[in-house]
């Protein structure tokens, strides 16, 4: 099992975490409301979990240009 981070904005990779058993609170899953994790969350056939978080670049965007939150993409 796998767990992949990418960013929900610009989609690329943030990292991954390979190792055979992880629990949710190790990952910090606990603390979603349940909406949260729907958005954020998602498991595929191979019993990888694929994480959407924001990168570095895509939060120092929104930060200088609040209107950009409006966009569920973003190119830089």
């Amino acid at each position: 099992m796998a767990v992949h981070y990418h960013c929900r904005h610009c989609g690329v990779k943030l990292g991954t975490i390979n190792q055979a058993s992880i629990h949710s609170e190790d990952l910090g899953l606990h603390t979603l409301t349940e909406q949260e994790r729907q958005d954020m969350v998602m498991y595929d056939s191979s019993g990888d979990i694929h994480i959407t978080a924001i990168c570095e670049d895509c939060q120092e965007s929104l930060e200088r240009n609040p209107d950009y939150h409006q966009y569920d993409f973003l190119i830089h």
